[in-house]
C-alpha cells in the first residue's frame, strides 16, 4: 500500500571503514562495520523512529517528528563515542576510533511504498551527507522549524548550500558540539594551549580577503554562490568549508577529489577526503590536488590575531615538481 506522509528523514554514514578493511581484513572489518551499524540503529527504536534500510556503512530511518529525528542523531553519536571509549563490544577501542559518523536530516512529504521511502526529503537528506564533516549532524530549515527552542539553540546556520540534483540551494544548519575546554588537538601535531584567533585570511591570485569569526562558515568552491569563489574547473562547486568551532578554525572537505593542506612552507601535506582538520598558523589549501606546483588551484591561508598584528604579506609558497 502506498501512502504519502510528512516525515523527517535521517541518513547516517560511517566513514573510515576502508582503512579497517586494509588493517583487519575483509571478514573482521565487515563484522565490525555491521555490528557498528546495528549499534547506532538502536537509536532509531529508542527515539520512536522506523528503520527503513541499512546501506553497508550506514542506514536510513524516518521519524514522525523533527524532535525525534534530532534526538536519534544525538543518540547515535553518543552510542558510537561510548563504544569507542569502552572498547568492549568489538575488542578494541582503537578500531572504533578510526570510524567517523556523519548524519543528515531533511523533512517533507515522503512516499512510503513496499517498505521503502521516496521523495525530495529523502534525496536532500542523502545528499547532505556529502557536505557533512567528521561527526557532524546537518539539518534543513524544515527540520529546524519543528524543534523546540532549546533544541534550536544548539544549531548554527551554514546559510544556503548548493545540493547536487537540486536547482535551488538548501538552507542548512549544523549541530554545534560542546567545547572541550581550551586545549586544542590537531591531527598533525601535539596538543597545545589554544590562543583564540580573530580571523582568517585567504589569498588566491588577486582575490585577497579577510574574514572575521562572525563571517563563518566560509565555503570555498567554483559556484558563484560560494563565499570564496575560485573559478577553476578542477574545483568542485562546493569544495571545502571553513568553520569556527570552540575557539579554532576547522577545514572540512566536501568534494569528490579531496582537499589537501600544507602547513607552513615545507610542512607535510594532510589529505582530507570528506574529513576535517584544524587550521593554524599559515599554509596552503590545495583544492582537488596537493599544492605541489604553481598550476594547481591552491589558496594560501593565514590565521589572524587582530589584537597582536596587522595582516602581513603571506610567504611565497615553494613549489615542487
Amino acid at each position: 500500500m502506498t501512502q504519502i506522509r510528512e516525515r523527517t528523514v535521517l541518513f547516517a554514514d560511517l566513514r573510515g571503514s576502508t582503512a579497517l578493511y586494509e588493517t583487519l581484513g575483509n571478514a573482521e572489518a565487515t563484522s565490525v562495520v555491521t555490528q557498528t551499524v546495528g549499534l547506532i540503529g538502536q537509536a532509531v527504536d529508542e527515539c520512536n523512529g522506523q528503520l527503513i534500510k541499512t546501506l553497508g556503512d550506514g542506514l536510513m530511518a524516518v521519524f514522525a517528528s523533527p524532535r525525534d529525528g534530532v534526538k536519534a542523531a544525538g543518540r547515535m553519536h553518543a552510542l558510537l563515542e561510548h563504544a569507542a571509549a569502552q572498547g568492549k563490544q568489538f575488542g578494541t577501542s582503537k578500531v572504533l576510533r578510526a570510524l567517523r559518523m556523519q548524519v543528515a536530516l531533511a523533512r517533507g512529504e515522503v512516499v512510503e511504498m513496499a517498505g521503502d521511502c521516496f521523495g525530495d526529503a529523502v534525496n536532500v537528506a542523502a545528499r547532505l551527507l556529502d557536505h557533512a564533516g567528521d561527526n557532524e549532524t546537518l539539518i534543513t530549515a524544515e527540520v529546524l522549524s519543528g524543534l523546540q527552542a532549546q533544541q534550536k539553540a544548539r544549531f548554527r546556520s551554514l546559510d544556503r548550500i548548493a545540493v547536487r540534483g537540486r536547482a535551488e540551494p538548501v538552507h542548512v544548519y549544523v549541530l554545534d558540539l560542546p567545547s572541550q575546554g581550551d586545549m586544542a588537538a590537531t591531527q598533525f601535531g601535539e596538543v597545545v594551549q589554544a590562543v583564540e584567533p580573530d580571523g582568517m585570511r585567504l589569498v588566491w591570485h588577486d582575490l585577497d580577503r579577510v574574514f572575521d569569526i562572525d563571517s563563518m562558515p566560509i565555503v570555498l568552491g567554483r559556484s558563484v554562490q560560494a563565499t570564496y569563489c575560485i573559478t577553476d574547473a578542477r574545483v568542485s562547486r562546493s569544495h571545502a568549508r571553513i568553520d569556527w568551532h570552540g575557539g579554532s578554525f576547522s577545514l572540512t572537505d566536501l568534494s569528490y577529489n579531496g582537499t589537501f593542506v600544507r602547513f607552513g612552507i615545507d610542512g607535510e601535506i594532510v589529505a582530507l577526503r570528506r574529513g576535517s582538520c584544524t587550521l593554524h598558523g599559515h599554509g596552503t589549501i590545495g583544492l582537488g590536488s596537493p599544492p605541489v606546483d604553481a598550476n594547481s588551484p591552491s589558496v594560501r591561508f593565514e590565521v589572524l590575531h587582530f589584537a597582536d598584528t596587522l595582516p602581513q604579506s603571506l610567504p611565497t609558497v615553494r613549489t615542487r615538481s
